[in-house]
């Protein structure tokens, strides 16, 4: 039985730490973008999505031993939902990343 509690405390502060490399890239890639590019993406604020991630960040942090709580989950979806829809926008905005049409 102790195995498996031991098993199971390393599997949840892996995705603990999963989670939060998730919710630290979105807070830094949010910064990275001004906030003229949010405007036309027809995204919120810049603003808006610093203080967004910034409380998941930090929530994520406190909840890096237990992930799968309400608050654990909440702050990595609230990442998940910039790194899925919000950053793909800005990088459309901006012309970052874009695939060349010469093939390869």
């Amino acid at each position: 039985m102790q195995l498996y509690s031991g098993f199971q405390s390393v599997v949840l502060l892996v995705l603990g730490a999963v989670a939060l490399g998730c919710e630290v890239f979105a807070f830094v890639d949010a910064l990275r973008h001004p906030e003229k590019a949010y405007v036309a993406a027809g995204k919120r604020t810049r603003t808006f999505w610093l203080v967004l991630l910034g409380v998941a960040l930090a929530i994520g942090f406190v909840t890096l031993f237990n992930p799968l709580s309400l608050f654990g989950l909440v702050a990595f979806v609230g990442s998940a939902v910039y790194l899925a829809d919000v950053r793909p926008a800005l990088r459309q905005v901006r012309g970052i990343g874009g695939r060349s049409s010469g093939g390869w």
